[in-house]
């Protein structure tokens, strides 16, 4: 591609030679190693290194072009300075791959909870209705039927123009969080629908306050399409702010969950984990294939994206049917002692409230509730965490998640000190995750729920005693053990959606 087509929509600070808008530029990366002779590369300011520290192993590979924020750069290639250079990024790739988000039906899901689950609901809705899907997201992503790991729920702008390039899928559902709105990794982009599930208390040790978290998710919507809408979660006070907003920005909005407007119309079964609403007249009742409040509100969320898709209601509704559920998202076992594990992503003050209240619900005897906290997080959510679960639990094991950078020694200390000023005598401390979560199955008893939070789908970032790099490995190599002592305790778990 010529540079001058390349960089058409890019406001540079400089003017540039009309020879070298003649220029072809056979690539683009933003990570020096990844040059090859010809490409254009562009230097991010990031958080733990700064790509203009690498122009010249950039060079050095071949590179043709530089584009940066530094100002009075003297190279050997010529050298774009620009204001922003991760908003470049996402402009530069959307001319590079000729705009691929305009050809698909796309769809971006923000919110605190829920994004996951929405996604694989719209998933599976669209599929079922014969359209493919590619998904971008925090557990994988998913394109033309390959599955591969994701290392962000949002990728970097490049990366998501390159995937979409790739991509022969007819739908596109991508989960966007308020660090990749933050980072402009959605740059470029451009969607027929925009969700907003929620806004809790989260990421506060990146964004200040949740007015800024709220600013930074409602970013999603400036990337609507002409004639896009916005599907809007109403049980906040901030979904109410941002369909407010949108409604006066003249946006077409669609508004999911009970208002005064339709009070009546709109009622949830969590027993029988349905929802009743009026439609065109008519009372139509949509099924949730997951236990839970959270879980009906994510599942109307889909249905209503998916009508003002165009589906039909009977596609839709035949669809839900048949979901079977979300890797690390409410997943639920049924041990053969006749107690049930559930194993769940959540690491909000929400999360927990929504999967604690729903074991209850489900009838949950005694509910044992193993979680820990993330090192180098928002630290201000802790309190809440451990209040909610004091109150609704039976009993509480406080355990290590992912240290990152922060010491074993310090995080065990915080767990101590967390315990003794908010939590109760339910609380126990055992710093080994598996050894916690052997602990609870070997004691269970008919009835109860062991709850392990915090981890879901991924993997361990760190070793534990038992054989197992996640909270099911351990789990299934608790029932393999117990086989050895106890015949039969340890028989095939059963999965189940309630």
């Amino acid at each position: 591609m010529l540079l001058k087509n390349l960089i058409s929509e890019l406001q540079t600070i400089h003017t540039i030679a009309e020879d070298v808008l003649e220029q072809t530029v056979r690539g683009i990366a933003e990570d020096s190693r990844q040059i090859q002779p010809g490409y254009l590369f562009v230097a991010i300011s990031g958080f733990g290194k700064d790509g203009h520290h690498f122009i010249g192993n950039a060079i050095e590979n071949g590179a043709s072009f530089i584009v940066g924020e530094a100002e009075g750069l003297q190279l050997p290639v010529p050298y774009l300075q620009v204001a922003d250079s991760r908003k470049a990024l996402g402009i530069l790739a959307k001319a590079f791959y000729h705009n691929p988000s305009k050809a698909k039906l796309m769809i971006g899901i923000t919110g605190t909870n829920g994004k996951t689950t929405t996604s694989y609901l719209l998933k599976q809705i669209f599929e079922s209705a014969g359209r493919s899907c590619t998904v971008m997201g925090t557990i994988q992503n998913i394109i033309n039927g390959q599955v591969a790991k994701s290392s962000n729920t949002t990728p970097n702008s490049l990366v998501a123009h390159q995937l979409l390039a790739k991509s022969t899928d007819d739908v596109v559902i991508m989960e966007v969080s308020s660090h990749g709105l933050s980072q402009h990794r959605i740059e470029g982009l451009e969607f027929d629908f925009c969700l907003f599930t929620n806004l809790h208390h989260e990421h506060l040790d990146y964004h200040d306050t949740l007015s800024e978290y709220f600013q930074a998710k409602s970013r999603l919507f400036d990337f609507l399409k002409p004639g896009g809408a916005a599907v809007v979660g109403t049980d906040t006070i901030w979904g109410t702010k941002l369909l407010g907003q949108l409604q006066t920005r003249g946006l077409k909005t669609f508004a999911v969950g009970e208002t005064e407007e339709n009070k009546g119309e709109l009622a949830f079964d969590v027993k029988n984990s349905r929802i009743r609403l009026v439609e065109d007249g008519k009372k139509v009742h949509v099924p949730s294939p997951l236990a839970g409040m959270h879980n009906l509100l994510n599942t109307l969320m889909a249905y209503c994206t998916a009508r003002a898709a165009g589906l039909p209601q009977e596609d839709i509704l035949a669809a839900l049917h048949q979901f079977t559920g979300v890797a690390g998202r409410f997943e639920t076992f049924k041990l053969p002692t006749g107690a049930t594990v559930i194993i769940d992503y959540a690491h909000t003050p929400d999360a927990l409230l929504h999967v604690l209240t729903t074991a209850k619900q489900l009838d949950a005897k005694r509910i044992v509730h193993i979680f820990g906290f993330r090192g180098n997080r928002d630290i201000s959510k802790r309190k809440d965490m451990l209040s909610i679960c004091s109150e609704l639990s039976g009993q509480y094991i406080l355990t290590m998640d992912d240290l990152n950078s922060v010491a074993y020694s310090d995080m065990l200390s915080d767990l101590v000190r967390m315990n003794e000023q908010y939590g109760n005598e339910k609380g126990i401390i055992m710093p080994d995750r598996t050894l916690a979560i052997k602990f609870a199955m070997e004691n269970s008893k008919p009835g109860d729920f062991i709850i392990i939070t915090g981890k879901g789908h991924e993997t361990y970032q760190q070793s534990y005693e038992l054989p197992a790099q996640s909270d099911q490995e351990a789990m299934n190599y608790v029932l393999s053990d117990l086989e050895t002592v106890s015949p039969g305790f340890g028989r095939q778990v059963e999965k189940s959606l309630f």
